[in-house]
């Protein structure tokens, strides 16, 4: 692992409660949901200067606050924006990123419920085994669901974005193994307890059956 970078809000409303995207220009920023604000803020910190990374985007619900006002648009009998509806799909934001960039790379997304960070990172990682002279940027991010789903975690689910940037030359260097496991499920996010691992050099996060351990060497 070259690098990672970390953003969440520091208050729910107000100064700090949406991230700086002033990179970008002003035309596209202004349609761009709170998800892509944070996705985008996190990659450019930790591959602005990365011209033909690769990219693997992760997020549990992806962008599903801006389905479901379209839903309610359409519940409503109001035309669809056409530009809501191209932004809202899973790889949007790593289709902008690769703009930004100027990249003709290629980027996967995955969705994976609870443990989208899990498998993003495992997609990530074999990526760079395949062709270990291209760099590979890991974008997670996500938000809780909309209230209308009513209560769809059993955990704790904040707003936040993570990248993590491998490179074959990296210094530092995190091992992971997912066993089977009848633990009871973790109530952090995954990528919460990756977190731990970057800070204290270890972690685990439990599913329903499943174990992720990580440790930093």
């Amino acid at each position: 692992m070259a690098r990672w970078a970390l953003w969440e809000p520091v208050r729910p409303e107000g100064p700090g409660a949406t991230p700086d995207v002033g990179f970008i220009e002003p035309m596209l920023r202004r349609r761009l949901s709170s998800l892509a604000r944070m996705s985008l803020r996190v990659a450019h910190d930790c591959a602005h200067d990365k011209v033909d990374v690769r990219v693997v985007y992760a997020s549990e619900h992806g962008e599903l606050v801006r389905t479901t006002s379209m839903l309610e648009d359409l519940a409503a009998g109001e035309a669809l924006s056409p530009t809501a509806f191209s932004l809202s799909v899973l790889n949007a934001t790593a289709g902008i990123f690769s703009i930004l960039q100027g990249s003709t790379a290629p980027t996967t997304a995955v969705s994976a419920a609870a443990e989208s960070f899990g498998y993003g990172l495992l997609e990530a990682c074999l990526q760079l085994a395949s062709a270990p002279d291209v760099p590979v940027l890991l974008v997670y991010a996500d938000e809780p669901a909309p209230a209308i789903y009513g209560l769809v975690e059993d955990g704790e689910r904040s707003r936040h974005a993570l990248a993590v940037l491998l490179e074959s030359c990296a210094e530092r260097n995190i091992d992971c193994c997912r066993t089977d496991s009848d633990m009871p499920r973790s109530t952090e996010s995954q990528s919460r307890a990756f977190l731990r691992c970057l800070a204290t050099g270890s972690s685990s996060w439990y599913g329903d059956d499943t174990a992720w351990h990580w440790s930093r060497r």
